[in-house]
């Protein structure tokens, strides 16, 4: 890649940035030739991740321990070593089809970068309490600081040329940034044995992207990290530069733990904000920026009570935002929770969820292919891939592993696992709401089936190329039921789509939060390309589901639809039921392992249970159930329908699918909801 002079004339002429895109890039064309690096896959087939000895008595929910930790890390990297055969080798790997980089010869060298970086995030680790670890029958030390000569040797295959004077951010800059995350963590191994020669050239090649543009986001990281560590080595670095950063880091700050990632929230809170956040204050910040550390310190505590009820019980993440190929270096907060043990946090908890995550892919017969992760959240989905990613992009799941670098008697290693609140205080046949109102997210779990859910409701800037689909535009997320991909007829799954003027379904990809008030969440949406057709929209959590209570006041008619949570197809056949209960219509779907259904409750024509083959992130084929209506010009509609959930095996009384007793809308706007149980709530739009 070439930067160009400024970040617009970049921005135009890109076609790759990753780890954390908040502007537009080119995309692929889906008629362009595929551009195949020709790597040939791994000989030797890794057999399914086990867990040797399980350490019941320390983790009696997943059996995993610390050492477990570093079996998984050894594991994975084992599998990237594969490719490795002399110390010239690249980080390179199989090229998954679709949509994802390199799509030419300019782009390899960055390729090769990321799978040289990332794999450091595991392998660090590792390195710093075994330096003669040996893989493939390469040292593994040698081979990193052999390979960190290579990228200023002008000579090699992996050199990577400075920053030109006048470039703008780059992916150059992404890969340098994590690289010092490294060095920072184990310069003993790879750092303090290079020659001068070798450390002078490094330090002027990585400053010069340190030193220098970035994107307004996470991105600033990158180059704080690679100031840090060099200023910290004794070089002349640009302090004005890194001060600046700092503070315009800390503005991203909303509450409760979360970061605003410009233009969204999503895990770069997590895996980006946070991680390097409680990494450089570990490393650097306390010693020389003690007041921003202090901040970033206070900014990370909310975490312990608030991010761990979006795991599910068993700690299942819910597949949310671009970038889910990057699966469980969502958990890296809590091992980090250890560096400075807080009082009050349930070490037990973090761990099992963190672990658990762990074994969510780890124990997945389609995670791994060619020896390397895929880019999809079990298996290859293109639709979740984004442009920016190659496939040693997926090696930033690594940075879980980055929590072997918390000493071994921390609480988050020595605590007993345990299940936290879901054990006492989220009681079966009840529903927890956790409302954060900084970033104005609710996260919901569901005891009756382990799940966890979140709802996001920021204002999604329309330049964002990625806010706009399945990854940010869903009603809702759950950890039990991944999202799938939208079809071209109108197949949707927990989103309104409606018929544009272009003939052709649109979904719902512009939400504004109104309030959280007993327990019903409210957002206002509107049509993207149709300002005319806008929805109030109520949330009402249920034990079992979700209800929708949801008024058009659209000035133009369009047809719409509604989805329920998808169902992959896990055992050849789902099955489909209709039932009748209290003169409505209820339809059903279960794959033996859970079952759904949708009852129309008011404003709806019909409900359709539809096949749909190829936009499920689990199988090929997949299942949905979808409330088909339309809205009238000037016409307020009052749309409810109840969306609900039970683990297959477990029989529907007709008071859990019909819930709601009545529901009757009034003329000062709200509309009243009478419950089966005797309960009600109100409605209130306005």
């Amino acid at each position: 890649m070439t930067p160009r002079s400024t970040t617009r004339s970049w921005l135009l002429s890109l076609a790759l940035l990753a780890g954390g895109p908040a502007l537009a890039q080119p995309q692929p064309s889906a008629t362009a030739p595929f551009f195949d690096t020709h790597v040939t896959p791994a000989v030797t087939k890794l057999p399914l991740f086990e867990v040797k000895s399980p350490d019941k008595q320390l983790s009696p929910y997943t059996g995993l321990a610390r050492r477990h930790w570093q079996d998984a890390a050894r594991y994975l990297l084992a599998g990237a070593f594969s490719y490795v055969h002399t110390l010239d080798d690249p980080m390179q790997f199989p090229k998954q089809p679709g949509k994802s980089y390199p799509r030419n010869a300019g782009q390899v060298p960055t390729e090769k970068l990321e799978g040289l970086c990332r794999t450091l995030f595991m392998a660090a680790p590792l390195l710093k309490e075994d330096p003669g670890l040996t893989l493939n029958g390469v040292k593994v030390g040698d081979y990193y600081r052999h390979q960190l000569a290579q990228l200023v040797n002008p000579a090699s295959l992996a050199y990577i040329q400075p920053r030109a004077k006048d470039g703008g951010p780059s992916q150059n800059l992404v890969e340098f940034g994590g690289l010092s995350v490294a060095l920072f963590a184990a310069p003993e191994i790879l750092w303090d044995p290079l020659p001068k020669a070798t450390k002078d050239a490094l330090a002027a090649t990585m400053l010069s992207y340190g030193d220098g543009p970035t994107v307004p986001q996470n991105w600033r990281y990158f180059n704080l990290f690679i100031l840090s560590f060099y200023q910290s080595r004794g070089y002349a670095v640009n302090e004005k530069l890194m001060a600046e950063y700092l503070q315009k880091q800390l503005t991203h700050y909303r509450g409760e733990g979360w970061y605003h990632d410009a233009p969204t929230f999503d895990y770069y809170s997590m895996w980006a904000f946070q991680m390097y956040g409680r990494l450089w204050s570990e490393y650097y910040g306390r010693a020389h920026y003690p007041e921003v550390a202090a901040q970033l310190t206070a900014n990370f505590a909310p975490l312990k009570d608030t991010y761990p009820y979006m795991f599910g019980r068993d700690g299942s993440m819910i597949m949310w935002g671009r970038s889910i190929t990057y699966r469980f270096a969502a958990v890296v907060p809590f091992p980090l929770m250890g560096l400075q043990p807080q009082a009050g946090t349930n070490f037990g908890w973090m761990r099992r969820i963190a672990s658990g995550t762990l074994m969510q892919f780890l124990e997945n017969p389609d995670f791994l292919q060619d020896n390397i992760p895929t880019l999809g959240f079990y298996g290859p989905f293109d639709p979740a891939v984004q442009a920016y990613s190659c496939r040693g992009s997926v090696f930033w799941m690594s940075k879980a592993f980055l929590g072997l670098l918390v000493p071994a008697d921390s609480p988050f290693w020595t605590a007993t696992e345990n299940d936290g609140p879901w054990s006492k205080d989220i009681a079966t046949g009840t529903v927890f709401n956790k409302f954060e109102p900084g970033p104005n997210i609710l996260v919901t779990d569901y005891p009756n089936c382990g799940a966890a859910e979140i709802r996001v409701t920021s204002v999604q800037d329309k330049s964002d190329p990625y806010r706009g689909n399945e990854s940010y535009n869903r009603l809702s997320y759950n950890s039990a039921f991944p999202w799938q991909a939208d079809g071209p007829n109108g197949e949707v799954a927990m989103d309104y789509v409606f018929k544009n003027k272009d003939n052709k379904w649109e979904p719902l990809r512009l939400y504004a939060f109104r309030k959280f008030e007993a327990g019903v969440y409210y957002r206002d949406a509107e049509l993207e390309s149709n300002k005319d057709i806008k929805l109030h929209l109520a949330d009402v959590t249920l034990p079992n589901g979700i209800l929708r209570v949801d008024q058009s006041y659209s000035s133009e008619a369009a047809a719409l639809r509604l989805g329920h949570y998808a169902l992959p197809n896990l055992t050849g056949t789902i099955r489909r039921t209709t039932r009748k209960v209290k003169g409505h219509e209820v339809q059903l779907i279960d794959n033996g392992t859970y079952q759904l259904a949708m009852v129309p409750l008011s404003g709806w024509d019909k409900l359709e249970t539809l096949t749909t083959t190829g936009l499920h992130p689990v199988k090929p084929e997949s299942a949905i159930i979808n409330a088909v209506g339309r809205v009238s010009a000037n016409q307020p509609t009052l749309f409810a329908a109840l969306l609900l959930w039970k683990k297959a095996g477990q029989p529907w009384t007709d008071d859990e699918l019909m819930p709601v007793k009545k529901i009757k809308p009034s003329k000062d706007g709200s509309v009243a909801v009478a419950f089966s149980d005797g309960s009600s709530k109100t409605i209130k739009f306005n």
